[in-house]
């Protein structure tokens, strides 16, 4: 296993706020130590949820950062409520506290010389993305989003990403502009009105074909962030292993500790 060159802690974070977005997301705020502040984009904590009406999740949960405010001291993260675990986390109010470990996992990378991103993500998946496109305005890079969602109500990060500086493109299955011939196309026009250095996506196995497909075609680099159920976070367990394609064979990693972030090229699925 490769050397975690990052701080990695428990610790019990106060709880800020923990509001409902819609109907099915909620946005939680924690106070953050140092170490928890020094998340980069793309990497995760791993929460100990708290039980609910007679429910005991008994692994952490996997949360990908949402936000790291360090003028506020400030680690936030945007969730889906779908099991006993995010039913748990729904229920912590301001003063709370919640066991967080982390911050864990290998993030984004994006080179020097980038000039223009673009981030394309369904649904909560671009909770992920949504460091990595504060890092690449404050670098001076152009930032461009696609956010997919069934319908005007489920768009997720819109105002945040606007906040820092994204240029963002929404599109609904409501009114199919979130089609991928349609995805395709937008994307296809905007590396023409300014070249693409680096894709970016979550959230969806179609956005990531998609975004595979034009990667090799215009030759621009691509990482996607995948979510797993794990273990022990640390790469001891094994639990989250998937399966990778190179040019030369099949390979196998943990997305715990040689993602969560990959090359789209040797990804086979989200």
């Amino acid at each position: 296993m490769n050397a975690q060159v990052f701080p990695i802690s428990e610790s019990m974070a106060p709880v800020v706020s923990n509001d409902a977005v819609n109907a099915e997301y909620f946005h939680l705020i924690l106070e953050a130590s140092a170490g928890m502040q020094a998340a980069t984009p793309g990497q995760f904590f791993h929460l100990r949820c708290p039980g609910v009406s007679g429910e005991s999740p008994l692994l952490r949960r996997p949360m990908s950062v949402y936000r790291v405010d360090r003028v506020r001291g400030h680690v936030e993260f945007l969730y889906k409520v779908t099991g006993a675990g995010t039913r748990g986390l729904a229920t912590l109010q301001s003063g709370d506290s919640l066991d967080v470990f982390g911050p864990l996992g290998r993030g984004f990378q994006m080179a020097p010389e980038t000039r223009h991103v673009l981030l394309v993500a369904r649904g909560v998946g671009m909770a992920t993305m949504a460091p990595l496109a504060e890092s690449a305005q404050a670098a001076g890079a152009r930032v461009t989003a696609i956010l997919s969602a069934r319908s005007p109500e489920f768009l997720m990060s819109n105002d945040y990403l606007k906040s820092v500086g994204a240029v963002t493109r929404a599109v609904y299955d409501a009114d199919a502009s979130s089609d991928i011939p349609h995805v395709e196309a937008m994307i296809t026009a905007l590396h023409a009105e300014q070249p693409i250095d680096l894709l970016a996506t979550c959230g969806s196995n179609r956005l990531l074909q998609l975004v595979k497909q034009l990667g090799a075609r215009f030759g621009i680099p691509g990482q996607v962030a995948l979510e797993q159920h794990m273990g022990c976070a640390i790469g001891m367990c094994f639990c989250c292993v998937r399966q990778f394609r190179t040019a030369e064979k099949v390979t196998y990693r943990r997305v715990c500790c040689e993602g969560p972030v990959f090359d789209v090229r040797e990804t086979l699925s989200w």
